[in-house]
């Protein structure tokens, strides 16, 4: 019976159709004007000014570290941008909004997910490339172009995921778990760029780790409007974190497995590696969110 099993999954992935991708065409979400424009005023300064595009000071991961991980490609009028994202069903994936909306009412015009990949530039046997419609975008009604609160959302897939030993779906929190998971060991992952824009992008995964911060801590480096108890921040110490290219993807801890409690929103746009917490959505603030808007079912 596994034999059978293994062989239906197998042709569902072989006869699933392969999507190509021109690479050239792809720039990081951070990119575009939209990313910019719901950063507070005093960040804006750094608009003309491109730090590195990178997971700072990480690690490539191992073939199917992160079988959640996806990388995500949206299309806009002005151009794809690439995102991050995790796997929440089979039908669904989770981003941050900012990925998937350039406006109050621009939804991307479709996309592609890339899911199972290591090197998302390779044909890789494991991957599986399914598209996405703007019928499928489900952001938070809360976001706005203009603000950086509820920066989530939702993407049902033209057709299935096929689970496997290198994509499996997120767990998130129960509803009954409050922790702010300060002291935990965070992890983020993500396929952002690891040099400056005018340098070839690095294909492969890249993880890296720092404690997650208590809300209290993370506002004492930032400030009280920026950080809300809908975010999550992980600690910048020793220059690492999240960068560009890695939006929407997932910030995961240790507790009887992965477990994600965030998806990437923003740093600081002075730069990744300055030390800074990076800032993520909160998942357990918005499983009301993304239960009503998929199929996923928190657990109690």
């Amino acid at each position: 019976m596994k034999t059978f099993a293994l062989l239906v999954a197998l042709f569902a992935v072989a006869s699933a159709e392969w999507i190509d991708i021109d690479w050239s065409q792809v720039r990081p979400i951070e990119e575009f004007d939209h990313y910019w424009a719901r950063l507070p005023a005093e960040l804006q300064v750094y608009r003309t000014k491109l730090p590195s595009h990178r997971i700072v000071n990480g690690q490539e991961a191992t073939p199917g570290q992160f079988p959640y991980q996806i990388a995500l490609l949206s299309n806009f009028p002005t151009g794809t941008g690439l995102c991050g994202g995790s796997v929440l069903t089979n039908n669904y994936i989770l981003t941050a909004a900012h990925c998937v909306i350039s406006g109050a009412s621009t939804l991307a015009l479709g996309g592609t997910a890339i899911i199972g990949a290591h090197n998302r530039d390779v044909a890789e046997p494991s991957q599986q490339r399914i598209a996405f419609s703007t019928a499928g975008i489900r952001a938070h009604p809360g976001y706005t172009l203009t603000n950086i609160r509820n920066d989530i959302a939702v993407v049902r897939l033209n057709s299935p995921i096929t689970f496997t030993d290198r994509i499996q779906p997120a767990r998130l929190p129960a509803r009954s778990d409050t922790r702010q998971f300060g002291g935990f060991t965070g992890t983020v992952s993500g396929f952002g760029r690891t040099s400056d824009a005018s340098q070839a992008t690095s294909s492969v995964v890249m993880f890296t780790t720092n404690p997650v911060l208590t809300n209290a801590d993370c506002i004492a480096q930032w400030n009280a409007v920026v950080i809300e108890p809908q975010n999550v921040c992980l600690s910048g110490a020793g220059g690492r974190s999240s960068c560009n290219g890695d939006s929407g993807g997932p910030l995961a801890v240790q507790d009887g497995g992965s477990l994600q409690v965030g998806v990437v929103s923003f740093g600081s746009a002075a730069g990744c590696a300055i030390g800074m917490p990076s800032v993520y959505a909160r998942v357990s603030f918005f499983l009301d969110f993304i239960e009503a808007n998929s199929d996923f079912v928190a657990a109690a």
